[in-house]
């Protein structure tokens, strides 16, 4: 449905491009969480209450 919206010829130009942004989407997920995570780490008065297998996200 989106391909034919969008005017694309082929399934792939509309794969190409949603796949790119779903990319996108979860590299700036992962970056948000790991700012999260540093900053819980840096806070002494979490540090204790973290679970043995936390670590940061890169």
């Amino acid at each position: 449905m989106i391909k034919e919206l969008l005017g694309h010829a082929h399934i792939g130009v509309t794969a190409t491009v949603y796949a790119h942004v779903r990319l996108r989407l979860q590299r700036d997920a992962i970056d948000t969480l790991s700012t999260a995570l540093d900053g819980a780490v840096r806070d002494e008065s979490t540090r204790d209450n973290l679970p043995l297998c936390g670590t940061t996200v890169h």
